[in-house]
């Protein structure tokens, strides 16, 4: 047999058992920056995406939900400093893992509060449970933060909600 044929029958019997874990349509992880000040979000994964910056008061930023082949999931993390990433400023993190039907989201920051004193919240707008996540104060609560929602729709962050 041909190589091009053995290819042909592999990917025919490999593409209905992907089919069947990953969706046709995603939603999206988003961020709005409602807050009075800029701030800086790299999407990280097996690579960092370079800087977006998210003016003060209206900067939003949207990315389709994807399944990272390396490390499975997305982080996005944001800083108060356009820099803040490879300084050790303190970081909000919001990490989302592409689970076929599903999409599983937190909450956590390193390296102190980036957003202390601004209410963060985070909320699945798909179906399922699709818990909202709310930091009143911006400071990480004790606990697990972890919530998952129906991959078809979006996951909004608001700062300075």
């Amino acid at each position: 047999m041909q190589l091009t044929t053995l290819l042909a029958l592999a990917t025919a019997a490999v593409s209905p058992a992907l089919a069947a874990t990953v969706p046709s349509t995603v939603g999206a992880a988003i961020v709005n920056n409602k807050c009075g000040f800029p701030v800086t979000l790299w999407s990280v994964g097996s690579t960092v995406s370079a800087p977006v910056a998210l003016k003060a008061s209206s900067g939003s930023y949207s990315e389709k939900f994807v399944k990272d082949p390396v490390t499975g999931g997305k982080a996005l993390k944001i800083t108060t400093t356009s820099d803040g990433l490879y300084t050790g400023a303190p970081e909000l993190i919001f990490a989302y893992s592409l689970d076929g039907d599903n999409i599983w989201y937190d909450l956590s920051s390193v390296f102190g509060d980036a957003l202390k004193g601004h209410k963060v919240r985070v909320e699945g707008k798909g179906t399922g449970s699709c818990g909202a996540i709310e930091w009143a104060q911006g400071t990480q609560p004790a606990g697990s933060q972890t919530k998952v929602c129906g991959s078809k729709g979006d996951v909004v962050l608001t700062l300075c909600a």
